[in-house]
């Protein structure tokens, strides 16, 4: 059975230069194209998609928000949500990722890198792009007040996601990293993926439900709260 995918794009020239991409894959299929967050929404719910690829800046309600209100909807709970937006910041992909979505690439990725990425979140995986990860990692590293031993940082790791995220940290590709440790790419992201939800990171007190500034914090995930009730889709594990 064919891939649903649902493309959410203000920039129409992308949208349907994604939309050829993706039609062009036997395994895959767009049923819908939506400008904003919220026509995202709406047609989530009308065509019910294995998979929403998402922008983030988008006129009215944003990818962000769109992406919270389907991972929150039961009756959408088997539909996975994939940022794809050209601004890998580190508080996009912390509200991102607590909003639900189950990966966040950038727009620079390549077409067969999109198309590995979808099967991968359709499939129920979670999934990093290298830049978002490096990002993660430096601004929880950068702050004094999150920091904790040595021995409890790496304690919630296996010893095959502690020697990827050294490579990370080297500067090494996804590629490099894959053929150093004899497994493919995509294996590597998603175990590049893995720390972030359990080192976790809980939003600013002034914070609102648009992109704002993530605090990290070695401390597990924050209750819920109006603007953080989504669930992680996909297997960080």
């Amino acid at each position: 059975m064919a891939i649903r995918v649902l493309l959410a794009d203000d920039q129409a020239l992308l949208a349907g230069t994604f939309r050829l991409l993706i039609d062009s894959a036997e395994d895959m299929v767009v049923v819908g194209i939506a400008g904003n967050g919220r026509e995202a929404v709406d047609l989530a719910r009308q065509t019910e998609p294995d998979v929403v690829v998402m922008d983030i800046r988008m006129p009215g309600v944003d990818g962000l928000t769109a992406t919270q209100e389907i991972c929150a909807d039961p009756a959408l709970r088997d539909t996975r949500v994939l940022i794809l937006t050209t601004f890998e910041l580190d508080e996009y992909v912390a509200q991102a990722l607590r909003a639900g979505a189950s990966g966040f690439l950038g727009k620079d990725v390549g077409p067969e890198e999109l198309l590995r990425s979808i099967r991968a979140v359709a499939a129920g995986d979670a999934l990093l792009s290298p830049t978002a990860t490096r990002t993660l990692i430096a601004r929880y590293l950068a702050r004094p007040e999150s920091r904790i031993s040595a021995g409890e940082s790496l304690a919630v790791l296996t010893a095959r996601e502690r020697e990827v995220v050294a490579m990370v940290a080297e500067g090494l590709s996804n590629e490099e990293i894959a053929e150093k440790m004899y497994v493919s790419p995509l294996t590597v992201r998603t175990m590049c993926s893995a720390p972030c939800p359990r080192w976790a990171c809980r939003t600013a007190p002034n914070s609102s439900s648009s992109p704002s500034n993530p605090v990290w914090s070695g401390s597990n995930r924050p209750a819920e709260t109006p603007h953080s009730s989504g669930r992680a889709r996909g297997r960080f594990t």
